[in-house]
């Protein structure tokens, strides 16, 4: 793979659409350590309705200058971890995050010091500061003394670096070697796995990659285990200094949901779905010919030698063909993200890996992703696409602070994208093998990316938070133990687990984001049955949905859902959505019976 310096530039994304000089990106620094001082004068007198709503309106400038920054730096940082500057630039700036924060952090502390009705009355003097006011009352009881807030505001860097030495051990320390087959030799990157070899069609290739790939990240378990021991121990001790009663509850208090429909979530799919996806490894092992079917063979598809090329041209106009039901607006959205180039789709050396979408308030969107030209490469670019399409709505509906979506809800939006555009797909061609991709392609990229390899991230992440809540750590064996009794209970004899499954907890950077892993199925079951509603009702689902993306954070998850027609107050959508797959995975087994 290329060097960063080698990429053309049509491949990266345009960040002057944050800041088009360095001036301007320095002057904002500036700006936001004035603003903070600014707060920090109003110390001490935060005790009216009128003060308060001022301090407020003053943050509320603070956050969009200083979430600018951040983006900006963070964004140059995660596309180089060998470019120095950038990487010092973003440490700077956590720094200066940090160093601000502490600052103000009183502002919290003092305002919910005073009675609740002082603090209604504040929220009803500006009602775009409502929703953060109203968060300071629930938060009440876990808010710390000033003293406190700031001690932790002051080492949140330090804090964060199990996260930071995670990225940098896997995206630039990490070098793999080189591997044959038949002769060949092949190179072997981080992403070139991922991207790549994991779903490539000669099982030889595929399944030694998997090995090399394995050996490798092996030599790295007990750093990154005592890494991610160190998260865990830190989010408990945070939970307890809160007052919490348990790292759980510290976890799912922000997503503002509950341990139900989290425990929910996991135990549904892993007995409900678990028969369906046994199903399809099996018809997987039959289509390819395979002797067994091991972990390394999961991910090919069950055609092999049907892979629609696709040209970066071609994606856009897929995208704008697979959302069109979404209306003229949005399409205008999805035009102006390539036209302006909010992608960054190419694939260099130190690069992150995976795909993200980010959306500083009062910008457009910047999505990283690794382009390989295939059509799975277009449903990631979809899928980003709902991100941005969210937080365009919320940003241009709400303040910054009614923008902050809870996680178990923010995959909806991404995933709907998905499944319209292959639904589009299916309806434009009666070609019984491109049917059979389309569908595989439901199967193994949306719903197992979500449904199964994050959801079994969660079901580990449980385990783990398990041990932690008892106070016990965790070290490379028991981390490995727990992933692989997941995958054992979860796959059953339908998969073997060949020697470097169970290192497949090292492979993501979810388990540094709380409990995130298991909301990308929850997203997908509110997603999976919004589309049929669409899909059924038209418009009017079309604009209850939309209402939903302009309210961001407005609104709790439930209730969110329950704007789009989706109670997930029970378990009837999610039981729902695992029928959806296995009428999928019944449809394939036809085809290639």
């Amino acid at each position: 793979m290329v060097m960063r310096k080698d990429v053309p530039v049509e491949e990266t994304w345009d960040l002057s659409l944050i800041y088009k000089t360095k001036e301007e990106y320095e002057n904002d620094r500036k700006r936001a350590e004035k603003l903070a001082e600014e707060i920090a004068g109003m110390k001490g007198s935060l005790n009216t309705p009128s003060n308060i709503s001022k301090a407020v309106d003053k943050y509320q400038e603070y956050l969009e200058v200083i979430t600018l920054i951040i983006n900006y730096s963070d964004l140059r940082a995660s596309v180089d971890y060998y470019d120095g500057e950038a990487q010092n630039n973003a440490s700077y700036d956590r720094m200066l995050l940090s160093k601000l924060e502490g600052m103000i952090a009183f502002m919290k502390v003092e305002i919910a010091a005073n009675d609740e009705s002082v603090i209604l009355e504040a929220s009803k003097i500006n009602g775009r500061n409502r929703g953060y006011l109203l968060d300071i009352i629930r938060e009440k009881p876990h808010t710390l003394s000033d003293k406190e807030e700031k001690l932790l505001s002051k080492l949140s860097p330090v804090l964060d670096t199990p996260y930071q030495v995670y990225n940098m051990t896997k995206l630039a320390d990490m070098v793999f070697p080189s591997f044959q087959v038949d002769g060949k030799e092949y190179p072997m990157g981080y992403s070139l796995f991922e991207d790549d070899y994991q779903y490539h069609k000669d099982t030889k290739i595929r399944r030694k990659a998997f090995n090399v790939f394995s050996e490798e990240i092996k030599k790295y378990e007990n750093t990154t285990a005592a890494l991610y021991n160190a998260q865990c121990q830190k989010e408990k001790i945070e939970s307890e200094i809160k007052g919490f009663s348990s790292v759980f509850d510290y976890l799912l208090f922000p997503q503002k949901v509950t341990k139900d429909m989290y425990d929910r979530q996991i135990d549904l799919i892993m007995k409900e779905l678990a028969p369906h996806m046994r199903r399809y490894a099996k018809l997987k092992k039959k289509v390819l010919g395979l002797e067994e079917m091991t972990y390394a063979d999961l991910l090919v598809p069950l055609d092999s030698d049907f892979s629609p090329s696709v040209t970066w041209k071609e994606c856009e106009e897929y995208a704008l063909e697979g959302l069109s039901i979404m209306g003229q607006d949005y399409k205008n959205m999805v035009h102006e993200a390539f036209e302006k180039r909010w992608f960054d789709y190419a694939r260099n050396q130190g690069k992150s890996t995976g795909g993200f979408c980010a959306s500083p308030y009062g910008k457009g969107s910047f999505i990283l992703l690794s382009w390989n030209g295939r059509m799975s490469d277009v449903f990631t670019a979809v899928h980003e696409l709902g991100h941005a399409g969210h937080f365009r709505a919320a940003n241009s509906n709400q303040s910054i602070y009614d923008t902050d979506v809870s996680s178990y809800f923010v995959e909806a939006p991404s995933t709907i994208n998905e499944l319209l555009l292959a639904h589009t797909l299916l309806k434009k061609s009666s070609d019984l093998r491109f049917k059979a991709w389309v569908l595989d392609n439901i199967i193994n990229n949306t719903y197992y990316h979500n449904f199964v390899t994050h959801l079994l991230e969660g079901a580990y992440q449980r385990e783990v938070y398990k041990l932690i809540d008892k106070g016990e750590s965790v070290q490379a064996d028991t981390l490995n133990s727990i992933y692989k009794g997941v995958l054992e209970a979860f796959w059953g004899d339908a998969v073997t687990l060949t020697d470097g499954a169970e290192h497949t907890w090292m492979r993501q950077p979810h388990y540094y984001m709380g409990l995130y892993s298991y909301t990308y199925s929850a997203g997908l079951t509110i997603a999976t049955e919004v589309v049929k509603r669409i899909e059924s009702e038209g418009e009017k689902a079309v604009e209850d949905w939309k209402r939903v993306l302009a309210s961001g954070s407005l609104y709790t998850p439930k209730e969110a859902a329950m704007m789009a027609g989706v109670d997930i107050s029970t378990s009837k959508p999610l039981l729902s959505t695992i029928e959806t797959i296995g009428g999928y995975i019944s449809q394939l087994e036809s085809i290639f019976a």
